[in-house]
């Protein structure tokens, strides 16, 4: 188990806000160049990751300050601290 206070204290998983096809962000600005999906494990936000070019779950957590993602990929459970910059 990490050591990570964030990591520890967040769930595994978390019901996704609608949409739950694609970048919240990316939809709404009518763009769907997104690489990969994350998960906010605080709110449920769906976000781009870092390899698209809007990087809009990083984005999410500097507006938010919600600490930790959670990959929103099939089959992968991994989940990422920002505070931290650790995975878990």
């Amino acid at each position: 188990m990490s050591a990570c206070e964030d990591l520890n204290a967040a769930p595994q998983d978390i019901t996704p806000l609608p949409p739950t096809d694609g970048c919240a962000d990316c939809l709404a600005a009518g763009r769907r160049d997104w690489v990969h999906l994350r998960v906010c494990l605080d709110c449920g936000h769906i976000g781009c990751c870092d390899f698209s070019p809007q990087k809009h779950a990083t984005a999410h957590f500097h507006n938010s300050s919600h600490p930790v993602i959670r990959s929103y990929e099939p089959g992968e459970d991994w989940r990422w601290c920002f505070v931290h910059e650790v995975i878990g």
